[in-house]
This record gives structure tokens, C-alpha cells and sequence, in this order.
């Protein structure tokens, strides 16, 4: 049985093929992000629509597709002729903060607390998809000949590639359109934000089949943190899992109770999968920038390339006085303040770029540690967490991050867990079981932690908060 496992991301798509329990990479793609006026993240559906049939296409023979998407990003495009009507808007884009400051002075902070169990914040793709209809000429256009088809890229994709106009409910659940109870879109949340329903993909259980490609069937599809969260095996109350890419985003499974009250510590009660037997859940917390503030680092001059970041300075920076809050795209979970800006303390005349890069890892450990412990006074996490993502394989941020918690790290031996985790799914929906082989985990025990440095970092945040 060969799976090919298509990891749709933020920067990236990714191509790996499953087979006999061994893996293969068939390759990577970048694609451009564009920031046409602050606060705007966009990209081209078209260029990593490409980029995604090339991989399909260099694979070869394989017996099934999974699909992982990057999430809430979304667009519009033509329902005849498949072609995109907007560019992608990133779930980084925060284009709409201001109209969502605005309801949250009426009662719609409450109907989507209440229907989608999530708070109005522009990283959603609800404010994202009514904005375009409002200020998109090409999409008013499009609505106004019934030729409308607007969601997450995973529905683009999957109506240009595999012939279903569809997504999957792990997805639509990051919406801020579907009812979190029913598990179809809710015409009062459409209504709220300006979306009409009927331009929306039909939402089917995560391996419900999903049209098919020269053939091939599409059998599961699901939202990247949900596919990694799969992928580490998770299945267990508690089990939890964090992934390092353009943000930091952590898991828990929930199993099935629906944590409405963790919204009121700043975590986001989800949906984690549904398999055809009811709707698992999860709780969910975010980082908005992680590999995006290295990527920064790099064309900022901080660092020529990524191996640098592994060269750092004996004693941590948060010990030596200087503090980095990485809050490029403001504050996630649990704070929820996109006002919040980049914030860099303590510099001193002796220090230098390598100082820098240390104390922009130590910023998203605090950051993420934050997170963490705010999802456990919700569901209890077990000692030891897995980490995934490109910082997972820089030795010191594990440590550290090891050192914040007070937990031991486990980083696998293959790091692609988000890729496994969709494919896992599609060998379920076969009727199958997928393996793995792989090279044993590495673990990073927690070693002392002076508290004081949790303090002088929470200090930093609150100078950084509603700065903008």
C-alpha cells in the first residue's frame, strides 16, 4: 500500500510517500508570501495549486492521497472556471482586527463563543471571507452570478485537483462559521460576518473520501495540527503535542467533552478529528510567530543560515538581562492581543547577533510554555510532551523549552508527523494500518529553572501589550 501524504503548509508543501512502514520525501516546494501593507499576509492559490499537482504528479503510482492544509487561511474564486477571484489571505493576516473590535462591542463576541465555540479574532477565516466580499470587485462580482465559491485552501484544492467542492470538519471548525454541535455551517454565524452559506464546501467527516485524482482516491483530509496531533499518536485524554513552523501551536485531546470554559483562560476549545463514529476533541493553543520570527532573523542579517541558530552563548540570555518577545504578528493564546509588538530588552554594548538569536529562542520557549500552562488548568498534561517543526531540531531551544516547563521534550526520530498523521488517516479509511520505522527519540530532561526569569519575561510582555 503506498500513501502519498501531501502537507500543505504555511511556507511550504511537502510531498511524502508511505510504504511498508518506510517513508520517502518526494520533494518540497516553497511558494512567496507577499505583505502588501502592514498587517496584510497573502499568497497565490494558483502558485501553490502548482505546486501541489507537480508533487501528485512526480510521486508516480501510489494507492491513495491525504491531504493537510495550513488551516484558516482562505480565498474566493470562480465557481465555472476554477480560477481564484483573491489572493489566499494567511491566517497571519490581520486585516480585519478593527471591524472585529467593532462587533465585539454588540452581542457577536457571545453568538460565536456561543455557535463556534471561538472568540472574534482576525485569525479565523470568518472576518477574512466577509471582508472579500465586501471590498473584492471580482468577488462581488462572481456572488452576483451565483458563480461564488469561497473557503479554506483545502477546499480550493480539492475542488481543482480532485473534483470535490468539499472540506473536511477538523477544518471548518477554525472557520468561525461552523456550529461546533452540528458540525455544519450555521446560518447565523454567516449571517454575522457576511458569508453567504451557499458558497460554502459541503463539510464531511475526515476520512469521508474526497473526490479523486486521475483515479487516485483523495481518502482523508484534515487540518495540519490536527494531522501532527494524529500523527504522534495521540488518542488518550491529556495526550498533547506541540509543532514548530511559522507558529507554535499545541494539542490536547479532550476525547469527548467539548471545553466551552476554556475560552475563558484564553485557549480554544476544537475539534480534533471525527472518524465516522462522533467528533473527538481538543483543546488548542497558538504562537503566532515561531519559524516566521527565525525567517525574520535570517533577512534581518541576524543569521546568514539556519545552522547558526545552534551556536549560542554558554549562559541563557534572560540570565544576562536581555529579553526577545518575537510578537511580529502580536499575541496568541492566551493573551489575544494583536496590538502587542515586538519587543527586544536589555541589550548591551557587548552583546551581538549570537546574543540576539538566543534570546529569540528563548522568546518563543516563554511564549509557548505560556500556552502550556494555560491548557493545563483546563486538561492535565503528562510529563513528557513531543515536539515536532524546524525548531524541535535545535538542541538548545529543547532544552530550554525542557528547562520553561519543567517537562521532558521527546523530539521523534522522524520529524514528519504532520504528513504521517494525514496519511494514517487515509490507511484508515482504506481499511488499513499504517507503520513506522524510525530512529529512536531523543529526550530532554528539565534541569533547574530560576522562576525569576519566567518573571522577567511576563515583565517584557506587559511593556510589548497594546503597543500598536
Amino acid at each position: 500500500m503506498r500513501i502519498l501524504a501531501i502537507d500543505q503548509g504555511t511556507t511550504s508543501t511537502r510531498a511524502i510517500l508511505f510504504e511498508d512502514g518506510r517513508h520517502r520525501p518526494v520533494g518540497a516546494r516553497r511558494h512567496r508570501t507577499r505583505h502588501p501593507q502592514p498587517g496584510r499576509v497573502e499568497q497565490d492559490a494558483s502558485e501553490i495549486f502548482a505546486n501541489i499537482a507537480a508533487l501528485v504528479d512526480a510521486a508516480g503510482h501510489v494507492d491513495a492521497i491525504a491531504l493537510d492544509n495550513q488551516g484558516e487561511s482562505c480565498l474566493a474564486w470562480d465557481a465555472r472556471s476554477g480560477e481564484p477571484l483573491s489572493p489566499v489571505v494567511v491566517w497571519q493576516d490581520v486585516r480585519t482586527a478593527e471591524d472585529l473590535a467593532r462587533m465585539a462591542q454588540t452581542d457577536a463576541a457571545a453568538l460565536s463563543r456561543d455557535l463556534a465555540a471561538l472568540p472574534l479574532d482576525p485569525y479565523f477565516s470568518a472576518s477574512k471571507l466577509g471582508w472579500l466580499l465586501r471590498e473584492n470587485e471580482a468577488v462581488k462580482r462572481a456572488a452576483a452570478k451565483g458563480r461564488l465559491r469561497m473557503g479554506t485552501t483545502d477546499a480550493y484544492f480539492l475542488d481543482r485537483l480532485a473534483g470535490a467542492f468539499a472540506t473536511d470538519c477538523a477544518t471548518a471548525s477554525r472557520t468561525g462559521l461552523m456550529n461546533i454541535e452540528t458540525g455544519q455551517w450555521d446560518s447565523r454565524l454567516c449571517a454575522l460576518f457576511g458569508v453567504p452559506p451557499e458558497s460554502l464546501p459541503e463539510i464531511r467527516t475526515n476520512i469521508a473520501g474526497f473526490g479523486a485524482v486521475g483515479g487516485v482516491p483523495v481518502a482523508a483530509a484534515i487540518v495540519d495540527q490536527q494531522a501532527a496531533l494524529y500523527g504522534h499518536g495521540a488518542r488518550g485524554n491529556g495526550d498533547a503535542k506541540i509543532t514548530f513552523g511559522t507558529g507554535a501551536f499545541a494539542l490536547a485531546v479532550t476525547g469527548g467533552t467539548l471545553h466551552r470554559g476554556a475560552l475563558d483562560k484564553g485557549i480554544l476549545p476544537t475539534l480534533a478529528w471525527n472518524l465516522g463514529n462522533g467528533p473527538v476533541h481538543a483543546i488548542d493553543g497558538g504562537v503566532q510567530d515561531a519559524g516566521s520570527a527565525v525567517e525574520w532573523a535570517l533577512r534581518a542579517g541576524l543569521a546568514e543560515k539556519l545552522a547558526d541558530f545552534d551556536a549560542v552563548p554558554d549562559r541563557s540570555a534572560i540570565a544576562r538581562g536581555l529579553v526577545f518577545a518575537p510578537l511580529f504578528s502580536g499575541l496568541g493564546c492566551p493573551h489575544w492581543d494583536r496590538s502587542a509588538a515586538p519587543i527586544l530588552l536589555g541589550l548591551q554594548p557587548d552583546m551581538g547577533k549570537a546574543d540576539m538569536r538566543q534570546a529569540l529562542l528563548e522568546g518563543i520557549a516563554f511564549l509557548t510554555a505560556d500556552v502550556i500552562e494555560a491548557m493545563e488548568d483546563i486538561c492535565p498534561i503528562g510529563d513528557t510532551l513531543s515536539i515536532d517543526g524546524g525548531l524541535s531540531n535545535n538542541r538548545y531551544f529543547a532544552q530550554f523549552l525542557a528547562n520553561c516547563l519543567g517537562k521532558t521534550i521527546r523530539v521523534d526520530g522522524f520529524a514528519e508527523r504532520t504528513a504521517f498523521g494525514a496519511a494514517s488517516l487515509a490507511a484508515l479509511a482504506l481499511g488499513r494500518t499504517l507503520s513506522l520505522e524510525t530512529e529512536p527519540a531523543t529526550l530532554f530532561r528539565p534541569q533547574a529553572f530560576t522562576p525569576d526569569l519566567r518573571h522577567r519575561f511576563q515583565d517584557a510582555l506587559r511593556r510589548a501589550q497594546n503597543w500598536r
